[in-house]
């Protein structure tokens, strides 16, 4: 009977750090995010295929497609192993000013930027459940040189991403 009362408390536990890990609503992220949820819920995003170059970072916000895992062909392996059943897409994008650019989802899934042959670490992180339109946002320092942008355990064949200058 112990054994269950502490396995019961563990649960809850686990489940208060869980719940305490991922705030609910717009207002909960860290930085402003009218910018990117704008961007990512715009209608007139361009529909990017798995695997696309793009010859700069786009002016607004894209939707990209995914794939099976097995199928994305992703060019670097990524940092976190993506779960069955899930879907994982890259773009590759040729030129970019050097700067600070937030990176923001549509929807939850693993980002893995690559720059010259290195993953490159968020500056900052930021994200909630319950706000339409937008998961998470990254603030990364990129370079001028050409990146790639991976994702990979997504629960949909589609996201939005918006890669924007921080303000």
């Amino acid at each position: 009977m112990r054994v269950l009362a502490l396995l019961a408390a563990l649960s809850i536990g686990t489940t208060s750090a869980l719940a305490a890990e991922e705030p609910s609503g717009c207002d909960k992220f860290k930085w402003p995010i009218e910018r990117e949820r704008a961007a990512l819920t715009a209608p007139d995003r361009a529909k990017v295929a798995s695997g696309s170059e793009q010859a700069a970072l786009p002016a607004s916000a894209i939707t990209l497609g995914l794939v099976a895992p097995a199928d994305a062909k992703l060019p670097t392996p990524p940092e976190r192993a993506p779960k069955d059943g899930t879907f994982a897409g890259f773009t590759s994008i040729k030129t970019a000013k050097a700067g600070l650019y937030t990176i923001s989802l549509s929807s939850g899934a693993w980002v893995d930027v690559v720059q010259s042959g290195h993953f490159l670490k968020p500056v900052a992180f930021s994200g909630a459940t319950d706000c339409e339109g937008i998961r998470k946002t990254m603030k990364y320092q990129l370079s001028a040189d050409p990146f790639v942008l991976q994702v990979s355990g997504a629960r949909d064949n589609s996201l939005s991403i918006a890669i924007l200058p921080a303000q």
